[in-house]
């Protein structure tokens, strides 16, 4: 562990705390807009493993949000193109990447042993897997989501807070999302905060509250939430 690359945040944390990200494993599912911010902070701040998980490759329209990939990157497979910027970014950081979609079939496999999940998704479908394996693992999901100049992030603690399926019973209508590149990397930088905070034990998580970033007025909110008793994902032992 290199004390002069973390010199700036070691006398934040102390060398336990830095050595507690060293230990702690991630996975991020999507390596794009949300995906390559969060990963890039992460990557930094010295997480000791990080899966990523992607199917999709590289195309001239994800360039304005994507930060992980370059022009040159078009055509390639976003997971590969995003392990050789995070390798030269913090070669003490283990990538593993899976080239592959998340499905009900292969969730608990590609989550493996990562003891949290950072949502990086821009599809519902996918949100809710990653929702109920976060419960079915016991291990806290960080759900990022962007539309144009706003967007929300929140902590979910299995047990103890809603659930994604709670405040989203069924999901919102889908299309291609406008979207200010500049807009995932304040999100996907609250999120990266959510998840340090998580694994050294510090100060207050996003716990049954929603923050919306409002950019075009400046201006944040935070909503207030509650688990819905009756939630098919997080209701009861059955659901899960």
């Amino acid at each position: 562990m290199s004390a002069e690359r973390y010199a700036r945040q070691i006398p934040m944390i102390g060398e336990d705390g830095q050595r507690r990200l060293r230990d702690t494993k991630v996975f991020v599912a999507g390596a794009g807009g949300l995906g390559s911010a969060s990963l890039l902070y992460l990557t930094a701040a010295g997480i000791g493993e990080i899966i990523v998980a992607d199917h999709d490759i590289v195309e001239e329209s994800n360039l304005n949000r994507q930060i992980l990939h370059f022009f040159p990157d078009i055509g390639r497979k976003k997971v590969e193109s995003a392990r050789e910027k995070l390798e030269k970014l913090n070669p003490e950081v283990c990538i593993e990447v899976v080239a592959d979609s998340i499905t009900a079939e292969n969730i608990d496999d590609v989550v493996d042993d990562a003891r949290l999940i950072v949502d990086a998704m821009d599809n519902f479908k996918t949100r809710y897997l990653l929702n109920r394996c976060a419960l079915r693992k016991n291990i806290p999901l960080f759900h990022g989501a962007v539309y144009g100049l706003e967007g929300e992030v929140m902590t979910i603690i299995p047990r103890k807070t809603a659930c994604l399926r709670c405040i989203f019973p069924k999901p919102p209508p889908e299309g291609a999302t406008p979207v200010f590149g500049a807009t995932c990397g304040v999100i996907a930088s609250i999120q990266v905060v959510e998840v340090l905070k998580y694994v050294l034990g510090r100060g207050e998580l996003l716990e049954n509250r929603m923050l919306w970033w409002d950019g075009m007025n400046a201006r944040t909110e935070e909503i207030k939430l509650r688990r819905n008793e009756n939630c098919e994902d997080c209701g009861g032992e059955s659901a899960i």
